[in-house]
């Protein structure tokens, strides 16, 4: 008997490991290469991608450029130069324009084609962050400023619109269901939706939590997602009525959070040193791993088209810049 109890233990133990988060058997992102980015210090902000190259677009705001990677070759092609501190990048097939927002200078660059010409500015003066693009409008979304999205015509790249805001807009998401989009607004702990044509707010929810900086739809269950730094938590809001509807621990520093809707995951890079994998076939999204990366390594892009996951490292003690591949498995 005490030999079938034992075995029974050693079968429950190994089950249990094989499961556990971070346990081998049950990654579900493998790392795959490391493309090196070359002489690139500081921090490195968010990324886009050019499908139809595979190229990856990467805001090395520290380093006042913006690299592009051929993710083909696994290797830098070009570096785009003499740019203020780039925070947002986000490029347009239809068009095959690359924008790329600057903190600095509040500008929004513009470069076409595939030798990235430079083709004009669009100055919006104040601390131009993340984009966001509506392909079927035809619209370039920017956050900026002390609060507020510019709307822009990709056609002729003009300011057509001003959607104001309370506070600088951080992640913000459009809802490919309606006009709306949500955004998170940290300073002022909450999250408002907005309409994108009419600018006009149709909601604004309080946050309990501090720190809502990153933030994704999850589109099968009706969510909007957010990721808080102050304490570390993701949670899960209704997005009718922004009811709060999952909660859960997270890792720390997040800066970003995706949802590979072919996979039902939820991956969250965070800048204490890990990626959160997260189950979203379960509404209460419990854990799948936590994977160990690199201090500061918070900023990553899911190219579900690819089934890539990508991680920006920052230099640091020794080692140089980097993109960590993974691959998110069939």
């Amino acid at each position: 008997m005490r030999r079938c109890v034992a075995g029974l233990a050693i079968a429950l133990s190994a089950a249990m490991a094989a499961f556990a988060p971070g346990s081998l058997a049950a990654q579900p992102l493998r790392l795959e290469t490391k493309i090196l980015l070359g002489n690139v210090g500081g921090r490195i902000d968010h990324m886009a991608i050019d499908l139809a190259r595979n190229r990856l677009f990467v805001a090395e705001l520290g380093n006042n450029s913006v690299g592009i990677v051929d993710l083909t070759a696994r290797g830098v092609v070009r570096r785009l130069t003499e740019l203020k501190e780039p925070q947002g990048v986000a490029y347009l097939q239809a068009t095959d324009t690359l924008y790329v927002a600057n903190r600095r200078d509040g500008s929004v660059r513009r470069f076409h084609g595939p030798d990235y010409t430079p083709a004009g500015r669009i100055e919006l003066h104040s601390d131009a962050d993340n984009i966001r693009i509506d392909g079927a409008g035809g619209r370039v979304f920017v956050g900026y400023g002390e609060g507020a999205l510019a709307v822009i015509d990709a056609t002729n790249n003009v300011t057509v619109g001003l959607i104001s805001l309370k506070a600088h807009p951080e992640s913000f998401q459009l809802d490919p269901a309606t006009q709306e989009v949500f955004v998170n607004l940290p300073d002022e702990r909450a999250m408002v939706v907005v309409n994108r044509v009419t600018g006009q707010q149709r909601a604004r929810w309080p946050m309990r939590h501090g720190g809502n900086f990153a933030m994704a739809l999850d589109n099968a269950q009706g969510r909007v997602l957010t990721v808080f730094r102050d304490p570390a938590k993701l949670v899960a809001l209704s997005k009718q009525t922004g009811e709060v509807e999952a909660e859960t621990d997270t890792c720390g520093d997040a800066d970003d959070v995706f949802v590979d809707a072919k996979r039902r995951r939820i991956y969250i890079s965070c800048g204490d040193g890990f990626v959160d994998v997260r189950d979203a076939r379960d509404p209460a999204y419990p854990p799948l791993a936590r994977i160990a990366t690199a201090k500061g390594a918070r900023t990553s892009l899911l190219v579900p088209e690819t089934g890539l996951f990508l991680l920006a490292v920052r230099a640091q003690a020794g080692e140089p810049a980097a993109i960590w591949v993974y691959g998110t498995g069939d």
